[in-house]
C-alpha cells in the first residue's frame, strides 16, 4: 500500500515520462508534489524502488522507469492526462518513449577529412553517444581530420555524428563521398549540373565535381568533443 505523497509522486513521473521519454529532475518532483527539500524526493523513490515500482535506470544521470501501478488504479483508463493529472494506464514496455538521456552505440568508421577529402574507413569500433543527440533514424560517426569547417564549429579531433541518408538539401553539412573513393565532411551546393563542396574556412576553396561523381552518404546531426 502506497502512502499519498508515494502514490502521486508515481503518477507524476509516469505521465513526465509519456509526455517527455525524459525523467523529471528531483527539483521539478520537489515542486510538483510541493515538498520543502530534495531529501523528501529521495525518500519517496527509495521507497517506491524497494516496493518494486520503479526502478533507477543504471549509469543514467536522472533516468527512471516505472514498472507497475498500485492495483486500486484502472487500467483501462485512457484518457489524456498532463503532468499533474491521475493517470491509470502504464503503457506496454515496447511502446515506452525511451528516456532522452540514454547511451547508445554507433559505429565509429574511422576519420573523415574536413580540409581535402580522404578516405573514409571501414571499421569494427564504436562510440557511445547520448541518445538525445540523435533523434531517429540510422547514425555513425566520424573523426574530424583539419580545419576547413572550424567556421562552422567542427574542429580537428571533434566527431561528426551523422545521419545515414543520400539525400540532402542545398546548405546542408554532408559527408560525401566523392569518385566512389574518397569522403570529405562539406557544405552541399548545387549549381548548373555540378555539385561544389563548401568549406568554412576562408583559406580553403570550394571543390567542385559533375553531379554523378558525388555521392550523399550522410548529414550532420551532432558533434562531440573531447577536452584533454
Amino acid at each position: 500500500m502506497l502512502t499519498a505523497k508515494q502514490h502521486e509522486l508515481l503518477r507524476y513521473i509516469q505521465v513526465k515520462l509519456e509526455e517527455t521519454g525524459i525523467s523529471p529532475s528531483f527539483e521539478e518532483m520537489k515542486e510538483a508534489l510541493d515538498l520543502k527539500s530534495k531529501s523528501g524526493v529521495h525518500r519517496l523513490i527509495s521507497a517506491l524502488e524497494e516496493r518494486g515500482f520503479i526502478r533507477r535506470l543504471p549509469n543514467r544521470a536522472r533516468a527512471l522507469e516505472v514498472l507497475r501501478q498500485p492495483e486500486n488504479v484502472s487500467s483501462a483508463t485512457t484518457r489524456s492526462a498532463s503532468a499533474n493529472d491521475v493517470i491509470g494506464r502504464v503503457p506496454p514496455p515496447a511502446s515506452r518513449p525511451k528516456p532522452a538521456n540514454d547511451v547508445i552505440e554507433i559505429p565509429l568508421h574511422g576519420r573523415i577529412a574536413a580540409g581535402v577529402p580522404i578516405e573514409a574507413l571501414e571499421g569494427q569500433a564504436t562510440l557511445p553517444v547520448p541518445a538525445a543527440l540523435l533523434g531517429a533514424g540510422e547514425h555513425y560517426a566520424l573523426e574530424v581530420s583539419g580545419d576547413s569547417m572550424i567556421e562552422a564549429g567542427i574542429f580537428d579531433g571533434d566527431f561528426a555524428l551523422v545521419k545515414r541518408t543520400d539525400v540532402a538539401r542545398d546548405g546542408d553539412i554532408v559527408v560525401a563521398l566523392v569518385r566512389n573513393e574518397e569522403a570529405t565532411l562539406k557544405y552541399l551546393r548545387r549549381e548548373n549540373g555540378m555539385i561544389r563542396l563548401d568549406p568554412a574556412n576562408g583559406a580553403y576553396d570550394p571543390q567542385v565535381y559533375p553531379a554523378h561523381e558525388v555521392q550523399v552518404q550522410g548529414k550532420l546531426a551532432g558533434l562531440l568533443r573531447r577536452y584533454h
